[in-house]
């Protein structure tokens, strides 16, 4: 048998998956619950949650940030949105969404206005004002001389081959009659629109598939022969309306439709709600189609250094500054995709694009090479595949360097991430209950946890012990299995596991619980700073499992700097 003396002072990697665990260079854990990795390498349990409100039902957390100290949290709920401030409920609202609609919402913010996107609803806008929100249905801008919308107009594919007679109808002489060459209308198109006869049209009556009623303001010419060349707005009820969204270089940005899947449109510089395309002049709307081999679904779309779009199959990039109409440089960098199940809103990590992969089980960090020409979609959770499982909601807390994923089980699995100091550690968080969303704002961490068929909105907070003031949670650090000099031994004899431990009042060392000496604390700290060790472990036959756990329950604070394992071992 061979004497050894091993010390782990880094614990960077967190909880890596089996297939690592003979890997020498590897700094981890087979488990990681309720604990964080800190910046300097070591263990702290985590922190505990305070209780800000309960909920009428389950909710979907999203941040809306104004300005230093006006930080709100809208809790989305069926039909309505709860605004808290300060940590109380500031505002009600009703709302177009259903619960089940809020998994597919994206929103972009810009200053105090929010705009939601959803394929199936029309945008909508919430501002604030002087006298707290409201949220309105989202308008395109209008042209005085004849009232016609700024809104982008293109021809569908399943109406190529669509031929459209013009007839006058007794309504009156704004109003005609489009009768189609095969089956084509649908009540869906019932207030639409259309371009034709160099005008714009509002559908204002269904007749039969082949037969609707339509206005326009001014008088018209009546034509001599069937019409092929007409175009749809792209947005409707009939077409679906924009999937995602964002505001890149003072221009507001729709990313994909529910019928034009591969779209995208660009307003008018400082003009959100015009999308005229006009006559291509610097500041005007634009309007591209992505165009590959492969059918693609724009899953979201993100402003960075480029405007990034990341779609079903692949991540692309324009990287034009200024981006105006005559000089649009699109490419495709890498083909990962995104997730498509709901919308996971991509976060911002050191200067990178943080997304959910199309498989639901990769979180991948999209950012640009040395040269910044090419991106790269590097894996944050190689080690730690089986955390990743059914993801549901997704946020970043820049200030605790913390991405939250809460799984459809209710747990949350955690990255604690500083790529300056090597730590890319990924653990679960547990409580009573189960985790539903969460949503980071101004260094807080909110989430919204059921508990006994109740549903909570808490916050994180360092200083709480418990969650919610009354529950405890177990927390636990299991080590990957022995290895030493290269070899897994066969037999491991401990002799003694030593911690040093830095403000901690209470530890459980493989089942055994230490008795901290209490005349060392100061005004700094009001734990133990220091060694604590266990003895005479015993003879470990079966290698494969952790030599060792730190574990507890208890409502005091915990830190562990490194664990040392002093014994022998045989091959």
């Amino acid at each position: 048998m061979a004497d050894f003396i091993k010390t782990q002072t880094s614990f960077a990697n967190g909880e890596v998956a089996p297939e690592f665990y003979s890997r020498d260079d590897i700094n981890g854990l087979s488990k990681l619950e309720n604990m964080d990795v800190l910046s300097g390498g070591g263990l702290s349990r985590r922190a505990g949650l305070i209780h800000v409100s309960d909920l009428p039902s389950a909710a979907r957390l999203i941040p809306f940030s104004v300005a230093e100290s006006q930080d709100y949290i809208l809790a989305l709920m069926d039909g309505y949105i709860y605004i808290f401030h300060n940590d109380a409920l500031y505002q009600m609202l009703q709302s177009p969404w259903d619960y089940d609609a809020l998994s597919h919402l994206q929103y972009a913010q810009r200053f105090g206005t929010m705009i939601f996107v959803h394929p199936d609803f029309p945008p909508y806008t919430l501002r604030l004002g002087a006298n707290g929100f409201d949220l309105l249905q989202f308008s395109f801008s209008r042209n005085d001389a004849d009232m016609t919308l700024n809104i982008p107009f293109m021809k569908f594919d399943d109406a190529s081959d669509i031929k459209i007679t013009v007839t006058s109808n007794s309504a009156g002489n704004n109003f005609a009659t489009f009768t189609t060459n095969q089956d084509f209308w649908t009540p869906d198109n019932v207030n639409g629109r259309l371009y034709l006869l160099d005008k714009q049209w509002v559908i204002t009556e269904y007749t039969s598939p082949t037969q609707v009623v339509a206005y326009t303001n001014g008088a018209y010419t009546l034509p001599t022969a069937p019409i092929s060349d007409w175009r749809e707005s792209v947005f409707s009820t009939r077409r679906g309306w924009p999937c995602s969204i964002t505001f890149h270089q003072d221009r507001l940005v729709f990313g994909g439709s529910r019928d034009w899947p591969g779209g995208v449109w660009l307003s008018k510089v400082g003009q959100h709600n015009n999308f005229d395309v006009g006559t291509g002049l610097d500041d005007e709307a634009i309007f591209i189609t992505l165009l590959s081999q492969q059918r693609q679904q724009i899953c979201t779309v993100v402003s960075s250094d480029n405007l990034q779009i990341l779609t079903s199959v692949g991540e692309w990039a324009i990287s034009n500054k200024p981006l105006t109409p005559s000089s649009v440089d699109i490419k495709q960098h890498t083909s990962v995709g995104s997730f498509m199940g709901r919308y996971l809103p991509p976060q911002k990590i050191e200067g990178a694009t943080v997304f959910m992969s199309s498989g639901g089980r990769d979180i991948r960090e999209l950012s640009l090479d040395e040269l910044n020409e090419n991106y790269n979609a590097n894996d944050l959770c190689a080690f730690a595949k089986h955390l990743i499982t059914s993801p549901t909601d997704l946020s970043y807390n820049a200030a605790t360097h913390q991405l939250f994923v809460v799984r459809s089980d209710g747990k949350m699995a955690v990255l604690n991430q500083n790529s300056a100091l090597g730590i890319s550690a990924w653990g679960m968080y547990q409580t009573h209950g189960n985790f539903v969303s969460v949503a980071s704002i101004d260094g807080v961490t909110y989430v919204v946890v059921s508990r006994d068929g109740m549903a909570c909105l808490e916050r994180f907070d360092a200083t709480a012990m418990q969650d919610a003031g009354k529950y405890n949670f177990a927390f636990r650090a299991s080590a990957i299995p022995f290895r030493a000099s290269g070899h897994n031994p066969h037999r491991l004899k401990l002799r003694k596991i030593s911690a040093r431990v830095w403000n901690t009042k209470s530890i459980s060392i493989n089942g055994s619980r230490i008795t901290l000496p209490n005349d060392i604390y100061n005004d700094r700290h009001s734990g133990y700073c220091g060694d604590v060790s266990l003895s005479q472990l015993g003879t470990i036959r079966d290698c494969i499992n952790a030599p060792w756990t730190i574990h507890g329950a208890d409502t005091y604070p915990l830190t562990v700097l490194s664990v040392t394992m002093h014994g022998w071992y045989s091959v």
